[in-house]
């Protein structure tokens, strides 16, 4: 690799292509990483870390009113806004500090600047110098999509700019019905702003178990966020420094703020793609094989930016599994299936493998095992609110093939039932299981009788 400059470039600086350059780097390439904007990528700047981190300050509204229930007298609290934003961005800055710091000590050239591709093997920077790298990796992630093009779109914010909104919205209009858009729904109700969510579908989080679907609606309805489906936003219109969103029905809503989280797109864009041979898939997103491989040899690409399974720890598994096969001697495949997913919604929700409607089609038998109950945590607090458990299983092998649930600590919970269900557990697996009581997650090793059942027809 004598003749390039580099053994790997790689293009974007979030969790897949830092991941990827640090890997490479200890197998000994000589590697040189491209960042326009911020080391840390989406996840780290404008994602899952600010968001959560938002998302645990609204929750403390319902822990301060849950309190009294236990014998707790509190002075009315009050919140700040700027005060919150401002610690999130010191620790956002701590973060992409600890990124730097980990590149440079895996020795890793940082360069921020745009980069784009002037052939398969040449790299152009925003100032006009090339690099030539042996290897390239794409690793640009993704960017907040803004749907249809309407009148007065340009009053609304992405998820980006919501992160740095000068003060709390009193009325917030959301647009969207999945992970973005509820998250931030529960997040602005929870620090005291009036939300209303407009989906166009039938119910939100598309994909998700429907049992998931509508009893998360039906809590986040008791929170006081109205929910209105069938229906979008045709045209956003100001006035006075407020705004009002019509509905494409003709309703109008008020708002202070009109946030629109209808999906992200990759980011594709003005980066030569087509110059250095490089192919998109039908997703949107540029082909790749299983190992990672774009249609021009020595370019490949992770993360969101071949929109497989867009989120962060698999964008790191693919920068890790691409610099082991490249430069580690290894030949390693990222497993897509079993990803688990949670969505920081309020209440939470955690999920991995089959819906009930997947099992259905995939399985020959599907058997389901369902609890809803109040938690313990209500009873005194006299929160109005309910837990749902939910284990999909493969009728004909005993598998566990999905679990759904939707309440406190759902994520974490979720976590640890995939690594059961990755290694093949079946229900009876479970039910062998000692309980740890009093816990909302026993549930899922004492739940014994079958809400339902399911057997295809033979001539299927």
């Amino acid at each position: 690799m004598s003749d390039y400059d580099v053994d790997l470039f790689v293009i974007g600086g979030g969790s897949g292509g830092v991941r990827a350059a640090r890997i490479a780097s200890s197998h000994g390439a000589r590697v040189m990483l491209a960042e326009e904007y911020r080391l840390g990528g989406t996840c780290v700047i404008r994602g899952c870390v600010p968001k959560k981190l938002l998302v645990y300050a609204s929750r403390f509204r319902g822990e301060f009113e849950d309190a009294a229930g236990y014998g707790w007298t509190l002075d009315p609290p009050s919140f700040d806004w700027p005060t919150l934003i401002a610690n999130k961005d010191k620790e956002i800055a701590r973060l992409e500090a600890a990124y730097t710091s980990t590149l440079q000590k895996a020795k890793v050239e940082i360069v921020k600047s745009r980069a784009t591709l002037a052939d398969a093997h040449t790299v152009q920077l925003a100032n006009g110098d090339r690099v030539r790298a042996a290897y390239i990796l794409i690793s640009t992630g993704g960017a907040p999509s803004m749907g249809d093009q309407i009148p007065g779109l340009e009053h609304a914010i992405s998820s980006n700019e919501a992160f740095q909104l000068p003060e709390l919205p009193r009325r917030v209009l959301i647009q969207g019905g999945g992970y973005i858009a509820v998250e931030f729904a529960g997040i602005f109700a929870g620090l005291g702003s009036a939300v209303t969510l407009v989906y166009r579908g039938e119910n939100i989080l598309r994909g998700f178990d429907d049992d998931v679907r509508q009893h998360l609606r039906v809590e986040m309805e008791k929170h006081g966020i109205k929910v209105i489906t069938g229906t979008k936003v045709a045209a956003i219109e100001r006035s006075s420094g407020h705004f009002a969103a019509h509905l494409a029905g003709g309703n109008q809503i008020p708002a202070d703020c009109v946030m629109f989280a209808v999906g992200r797109s990759p980011n594709v864009g003005k980066l030569g793609l087509h110059e250095a041979g490089v192919a998109l898939g039908k997703n949107g997103g540029i082909a790749v094989d299983d190992y990672s491989r774009t249609s021009a040899a020595h370019i490949y690409a992770v993360g969101d930016v071949t929109n497989r399974v867009n989120l962060t720890p698999v964008a790191i598994r693919e920068g890790h599994a691409f610099a082991d096969t490249v430069f580690g001697g290894k030949s390693i495949v990222v497993d897509h299936t079993n990803v688990p997913t949670a969505v920081f919604s309020e209440p939470e929700v955690g999920a991995v493998g089959l819906t009930e409607t997947q099992a259905r089609t995939h399985c020959m038998q599907t058997d389901i095992y369902k609890a809803m109950f109040r938690p313990l945590k209500a009873t005194l607090s006299g929160r109005d609110t309910t837990v749902l458990l939910k284990l999909v299983v493969d009728g004909h092998s005993d598998r566990v093939v999905g679990c759904h649930v939707v309440g406190e600590g759902a994520a974490e919970m979720v976590q640890l039932a995939t690594i059961a269900i990755k290694m093949g557990a079946t229900k009876a697996d479970f039910d062998a299981t000692m309980a740890l009581h009093p816990t909302i997650a026993e549930e899922l090793v004492t739940m014994r009788s079958k809400s339902a059942s399911y057997a295809r027809a033979a001539a299927e």
